[in-house]
């Protein structure tokens, strides 16, 4: 997800993909476990797009 697209939304909906990002990368760590995941690169991918919300809302929150 491209840094540009998040700053379009508000917090509620930048909170909303957060909570998503977060179920899918428990559910990658699951597959992880359960030797089911083929493509390692999707928990890095979905790990940098967690990072990119937070710095986003945390920018947002300080009014940057």
């Amino acid at each position: 997800m491209k840094p540009s697209e998040l700053r379009a939304k508000d917090l509620a909906q930048l909170n909303q993909e957060l909570t998503d990002l977060l179920k899918a990368q428990f559910n990658l760590r699951m597959q992880i476990a359960t030797q089911q995941l083929t493509n390692n690169s999707q928990l890095k991918k979905t790990r940098r797009d967690i990072a990119r919300v937070r710095t986003i809302m945390a920018q947002k929150a300080t009014g940057k």
